[in-house]
């Protein structure tokens, strides 16, 4: 029983192994199951990860909108007439450059260092990235993984992380951006893009601009250590700044690794980069400041002309000047333009974000020799010469011929009008109180000629400081074209904000007497009529009389001289019997025609340029005189274009004819004569103009304004100096007539234009005569012959008919 018992049950032992089978295979199914979920949960939640990322649920997604046209502020540039940027109006200053425009070092040196395999991937660079996480793990770094596209995706849509979780999503988030980006762009489009965004400080965004602010030159044209620099810079600009000084040797250290990239993979050889190495920094920083630089005035009045709204009777003190500024509105198409003109979603233009191209009329070349004109004839000559005479007055800088109680009032009217006043009367601070804080020493830095000084001294001897200075204004235009060459608005932009080109109006002296003999000339006259040189009394409405007073020599007093005599000598005398003949009205009449649009008082003292004119308006009337009679208003801007090159707005400046032909050249005769043998001789004697120039010098009462206008073929331009007040003045006419305060800039200036004439296309030609119908002798003592046979044949009965 027992041996049968023991012996082995073949079928008990099959069933044993089914059983044992049937129980792993659960257990084996599940540790599959586990294995998948633990690969799957993972890859499951990358996927909704990304998706959430993709649908904007993690963080801003822009749309493909946005993608295809990513939003950037872009700097307005002012672009002179030879092709220079005089200046830009920006939030970031940042303007546009397409991949052409892109010097090839630049894209190399950026490729070599930032993303080598740029041309290999669509991104996001897996190998790139794995290698950064590979050393980050153990503690190393080798370069991060981020693509160009990657790089520029941040700078496009993200701010800076506020913690390391809120830098993780913006990076997952850039991975997704890149990858759009590429879709949507090609690769030179996205480097363009990339240069385009970046941040270089200093006011340079954008490689455009940081090639003018660095180098000042083009993207195309940097050099290869150029363009090293500012890619090297591109890691990190703060720390890799050549413009601070102990950040030098650093960023020549980072401009060489960028050098090491380029010949580690085949942009240099190893000879190449030896040469480059060593090459120092060589930056020509350019501040970017809104008062420094060129056409500082002239861009401050573009700007605030631009951006002018239309105006509202409530915001203007009377109705005149309301309505003179609705005129303004309804004829200047520049006048207003940001809020005249809508862009295509009907939103008017912001010039500091739109990236408009305003193509100005100013040569960058002229403006800089009017500039310098200005700065040599004041700085070097005309304020030592003042300051010698202020500083012996009573009240210095006010004339003796001022009492204590004006110059109070005058000072009292200057602290008002401070900008340290309105800011703290803006704070809520009293009168008395901020009347106080001018009399508290403080520490600031003034303007003197040769350079800026830091001193101490109280805000209102600060005012009387400033006063000691001359100003002055000027202004160049072609009167063809209407195309203001040159624009100088005063001293300097950073002290002197005050506009002496459009914005100031100051007595016109004998500068307004060529009008009165233009009515001459048009009423039969010519240059060689004569009158007698005798004082011309005027009956006034009141009953009382005027006679002027002249300061003609006395040998010439009582004598018959011609017009051309009268006007070469600005004899008040000869313009007092003009007036005579012809009344203040037609004038004044004759100055409105010829774009004059301050008010003129119509009396007979108008000889004498006692009407406030704006410069800017005394230099297109004179126009007319070297465009054959025809009145060209000034304009300052031919076009503006968009960001995109769509011309906007094209300018061209408004004629109107004034006088004929064969006025307008006796005038020039006229003007001529004073440049040959009147109060403009020393154009010639000094400053060696000998070629065909016409010319009219200007000054004031007690001096205190010093004019000179000159007209010349091809250029009319205009000359003020004075001081800020009228009570600060030159005592005698020596030093204070307008030969002596305004000629000299007008010369200066000239000769620069002249020594350009090549490349300016402006030369020393002849005006042109009327083509027919002239039949005037200009040299007069010809004409007196002629005259003198005529009278003999009019005694005999010959001509009665």
């Amino acid at each position: 029983m027992e041996e049968v018992n023991n012996q082995f049950d073949p079928v008990e032992e099959i069933n044993d192994d089914a059983k044992s089978k049937t129980n792993t295979k659960p257990k084996f199914r599940k540790y599959l199951w586990t294995l998948w979920l633990i690969f799957a949960i993972p890859i499951v939640a990358i996927i909704i990860l990304f998706y959430l990322i993709v649908e904007g649920k993690l963080g801003y997604m822009p749309p493909f909108e946005e993608l295809e046209n990513p939003k950037s502020l872009l700097a307005s540039e002012i672009i002179s007439s030879d092709g220079e940027i005089l200046g830009t109006y920006f939030v970031e200053n940042r303007s546009k450059v397409d991949f052409e425009d892109l010097s090839p070092y630049l894209v190399d040196a950026l490729i070599a260092t930032e993303d080598i395999r740029y041309y290999k991937h669509s991104g996001v660079d897996a190998r790139a990235l794995a290698r950064a996480v590979a050393f980050a793990m153990i503690g190393q770094s080798r370069g991060g993984g981020s693509t160009v596209s990657q790089q520029l995706a941040k700078q496009l849509f993200h701010d800076p992380a506020r913690n390391i979780w809120e830098r993780v999503l913006q990076k997952l988030n850039e991975w997704v951006i890149a990858v759009k980006l590429e879709k949507s762009y090609t690769k030179d489009e996205i480097i363009a893009m990339y240069f385009n965004k970046f941040d270089f400080l200093n006011h340079a965004v954008g490689i455009k601009t940081a090639s003018r602010v660095y180098f000042n030159t083009s993207p195309d044209s940097l050099r290869i250590e150029q363009a090293a620099l500012l890619v090297g810079m591109c890691k990190n600009p703060s720390f890799y700044n050549p413009v601070r000084e102990r950040r030098k040797d650093t960023t020549l250290h980072r401009r060489n690794v960028v050098f090491s990239q380029m010949m580690k993979y085949g942009y240099l050889s190893k000879a190449e980069f030896d040469s480059l190495k060593v090459l120092p920094l060589d930056v020509t920083f350019s501040k970017v400041d809104h008062n420094l630089g060129s056409a500082t005035y002239f861009r401050e009045f573009l700007r605030t002309t631009m951006n002018r709204k239309e105006p509202e009777r409530k915001k203007f003190r009377n109705y005149s000047s309301y309505k003179a500024d609705s005129t303004r509105w309804a004829n200047d198409p520049l006048y207003g333009w940001c809020n005249k003109n809508l862009k295509a979603d009907s939103t008017t233009y912001n010039i500091y974000r739109d990236g408009l191209k305003i193509y100005a009329t100013i040569d960058s070349r002229m403006q800089g020799y009017a500039e310098n004109a200005v700065s040599k004839h004041l700085g070097e000559t005309l304020q030592d010469a003042i300051y010698e005479e202020l500083r012996k007055n009573k009240y210095p800088p006010f004339s003796n011929d001022v009492d204590e109680e004006i110059i109070d009032r005058i000072m009292t009217n200057l602290i008002i009008q401070s900008n340290r006043y309105i800011r703290h009367r803006g704070s809520g601070l009293s009168k008395d109180s901020i009347m106080k804080i001018f009399d508290v020493p403080t520490e600031m830095r003034v303007f003197a000629w040769g350079g800026d000084i830091d001193t101490v001294m109280t805000p209102k001897d600060s005012i009387i400081y400033y006063l000691h200075y001359l100003r002055a204004g000027f202004m160049s235009m072609n009167p063809h074209s209407g195309h203001v060459k040159a624009y100088v608005g005063g001293i300097d932009y950073r002290h002197f904000k005050y506009d002496h080109v459009y914005q100031g109006k100051r007595q016109v002296g004998s500068t307004i007497k060529p009008f009165l003999y233009t009515i001459a000339m048009q009423e039969g006259y010519s240059p060689c009529y004569e009158v007698p040189n005798i004082p011309t009394t005027f009956q006034m409405p009141d009953n009382r009389t005027w006679t002027p007073h002249t300061t003609d020599r006395k040998e010439y007093i009582g004598k018959d001289v011609t017009l051309k005599w009268g006007l070469a000598h600005s004899s008040n005398y000869i313009s007092a019997w003009l007036m005579k003949q012809f009344s203040p009205k037609p004038f004044v009449n004759l100055m409105k025609k010829a774009g004059v649009k301050s008010y003129m008082d119509p009396v007979p003292s108008m000889i004498l340029g006692t009407s406030d004119i704006k410069l800017f308006e005394m230099v297109g009337a004179y126009s007319m005189y070297a465009n054959k009679g025809i009145y060209t208003e000034p304009i300052f801007v031919t076009r503006i274009e968009d960001k995109h090159g769509n011309v906007i707005s094209t300018f061209k400046a408004r004629q109107e004819d004034v006088i004929n032909e064969k006025t307008a050249y006796l005038m020039i005769n006229l003007l001529q004569g004073v440049v040959r043998q009147g109060s403009g001789v020393r154009l010639r004697y000094k400053y060696q103009l000998m070629n065909e120039i016409g010319g009219k010098t200007g000054t004031t009462d007690n001096h205190s304004d010093g004019w000179f206008m000159g007209v010349t073929p091809d250029l009319v331009s205009g000359a003020w100096v004075g001081g800020e007040v009228r009570s600060i003045h030159f005592e005698g006419l020596k030093l204070g007539q307008g030969a002596n305060m305004a000629l000299p800039i007008f010369a200066e200036y000239m000769q620069s234009v002249y020594a350009d004439s090549l490349n300016l296309g402006i030369s020393t030609r002849d005006f042109d005569a009327p083509l027919q119908g002239f039949d005037f002798e200009l040299d007069c003592d010809k004409a007196k012959k002629q005259d003198f046979v005529i009278d003999g044949m009019i005694d005999n009965g010959d001509l009665m008919n």
